[in-house]
């Protein structure tokens, strides 16, 4: 195995974890509707930190063009899942990226794919837009990026607060995007 990759969860051992969980919750996990519930839970549990087990690299699968062009690039309305790593409750909501080429362009479908890496994991919503910012940036060699995710947040929805419409707006900018107001605000007027 390499260095940094990390081994897939073992599903049977979460399954009777999450069985402990249920008994300890006052449920019969011997009740009809909870008999398959454990391992239901640890596949979901299982694909929704798949990003540990993915690198941008990996999921980029050489979908790296020459392009000789030096303009702005924009995706936008990119859905995004992940799940928060205060609560493991799930975060939703979009994420639109923009990067200035240099002589390379991504594959477009790549970078719904570097969204999925980091989304993929135990998360904060600051920290998976820094993240995304940067390995944008890095495969595309781009002289900058933006990068802005908004998401609604069920640890604010379902508990503590308990503020149904509230919404979290983070951005990250890098390179001109940060350096100069107007390559700024064009990617802005794009979002």
């Amino acid at each position: 195995m390499k260095k940094d990759a990390v081994r897939k969860p073992d599903e049977s051992k979460i399954a009777s974890l999450v069985r402990q969980l249920l008994v300890e919750l006052g449920e019969d996990p011997e009740r009809e509707g909870l008999l398959k519930t454990p391992m239901r839970v640890a596949k979901s549990l299982s694909y929704l930190t798949q990003g540990y087990r993915q690198t941008p690299r990996g999921v980029l699968n050489n979908a790296v063009f020459d392009a000789g062009a030096n303009h702005m690039i924009v995706l936008r309305g990119i859905e995004v899942y992940s799940m928060c790593e205060h609560h493991l409750l799930p975060f939703y909501g979009t994420c639109a990226i923009g990067y200035i080429a240099k002589d390379k362009v991504l594959g477009v479908s790549k970078l719904a794919r570097i969204v999925d890496v980091y989304a993929r994991r135990l998360q904060i919503q600051e920290r998976l837009t820094e993240q995304v910012a940067a390995a944008v940036r890095d495969a595309a060699k781009a002289e900058g990026v933006g990068v802005v995710f908004t998401c609604r947040h069920l640890c604010m929805m379902m508990r503590g607060v308990e503020k149904q419409n509230s919404e979290m707006t983070t951005s990250a900018m890098l390179g001109s995007f940060r350096e100069d107001e107007k390559v700024r605000q064009e990617f802005l007027s794009f979002v």
